[in-house]
C-alpha cells in the first residue's frame, strides 16, 4: 500500500471545497456495521473513498467505503462509513486519514464508532458503551510540539450529555473503558483476563488513535463501542466477524438517535 502524504489530507480538503461541501460542524467515523447511521443524513452527497484523490476503498465486511455529507440534528455534518485498521497493512498515518480530513474541513467535535469485544462481564450483546477512558494506545500518544504535555482523553462532558440524551429518549447505554489492540487476531483468553485485570471494559482495534489524533488536531472527539461479541474465553462460542452485523441490527436506531442527539446538543 502506498505511504499517505503528510499534504494530502489538506489536497483531499481542497478536491471537497470544490465540490461545495463547506461549512462543516461535526464529524462522524462509523465503525463495522454501523454504516446504516448514513440513512439519518438529510440533503445528503456521497463520494466513494476510491473516487477522492488520495484514499482507497475499505475491506472490511460492515465498510461501506464512502464519505457522506449533509445535516443531522441542524447541523452540516461529515460521515466516514468506514475506516482504515493497522491489522489491514495501512501505515498509522493512513488510519488517520479521516480524522486529519475532518479538521481540514472545519469540524469542531467528531464523534467516533467502533465495533469491539465486552470484557466487562456485566455488558452485553448489543451494549452500547461510552468511552470514558483509554487504555494501552501503546506508540500512539502524543506530545505537544515542546514535548512535555500529552493530549488525554477527558470526555465528562460528552458522557453526560450523552446521559441526558439517553435518558430523554430511553435509550440504554453502558460507560467503560476501551482498550486498544493493534491485532490482527483476536485476543486470547489469557489476554482478556489480564486485560480485565487492567481496567479494560471492551477491547478493539480501532478508535483511540483516532481520538487522540483529534484531540491534537484541537478538536472535541468522543468514541462510542457497540459491543458485538464477548470477549475470549468468557464464553465457550467461537469468534466471528458476521456477530457484527446482528448486534448492529439490534441497536442501529439507538446508535442513531444518540448521535443525533449529541450533534444537536
Amino acid at each position: 500500500m502506498n505511504q499517505q502524504s503528510p499534504n494530502e489530507p489538506g489536497q483531499i480538503a481542497a478536491f471537497l471545497h470544490e465540490k461545495g461541501w463547506d461549512d462543516v460542524e461535526a464529524a462522524v467515523i462509523l465503525g463495522s456495521g454501523l454504516g446504516d447511521f448514513t440513512d439519518r443524513i438529510q440533503q445528503a452527497e456521497t463520494i466513494p473513498y476510491d473516487e477522492i484523490p488520495g484514499m482507497h476503498g475499505t475491506s472490511v465486511v460492515g465498510h461501506k467505503g464512502a464519505l457522506y455529507r449533509g445535516i443531522v440534528g441542524g447541523k452540516q455534518i461529515l460521515a466516514f462509513a468506514g475506516r482504515f485498521h493497522r491489522y489491514e497493512g495501512y501505515t498509522l498515518d493512513q488510519t488517520l486519514l479521516p480524522v486529519r480530513i475532518a479538521g481540514e474541513m472545519g469540524a469542531r467535535s467528531i464523534f467516533i464508532s467502533n465495533a469491539a469485544g465486552g470484557i466487562n462481564l456485566r455488558f452485553s450483546v448489543g451494549d452500547l458503551m461510552l468511552i470514558d477512558d483509554l487504555l494501552n494506545p501503546g506508540s500512539v500518544l502524543f506530545t505537544t510540539s515542546d514535548g512535555r504535555e500529552f493530549f488525554r482523553y477527558k470526555p465528562d462532558h460528552w458522557v453526560e450529555r450523552a446521559k441526558n440524551v439517553a435518558c430523554r429518549l430511553g435509550i440504554s447505554i453502558q460507560q467503560g473503558t476501551y482498550l486498544y489492540a493493534q491485532g490482527p487476531s483476536y485476543e486470547t483468553p489469557a489476554e482478556i483476563r489480564a486485560f480485565r485485570i487492567m481496567g479494560g471494559d471492551s477491547v478493539g482495534m480501532s478508535t483511540a488513535p483516532e481520538l487522540l489524533e483529534a484531540l491534537r488536531l484541537g478538536m472535541d472527539p468522543f468514541g462510542i463501542s457497540l459491543i458485538t461479541n464477548k470477549a475470549a474465553g468468557i464464553t465457550k462460542a467461537k469468534l466471528d466477524h458476521s456477530e457484527i452485523k446482528e448486534a448492529a441490527e439490534m441497536r442501529k436506531k439507538d446508535f442513531a438517535d444518540l448521535i443525533e442527539g449529541l450533534i444537536e446538543f
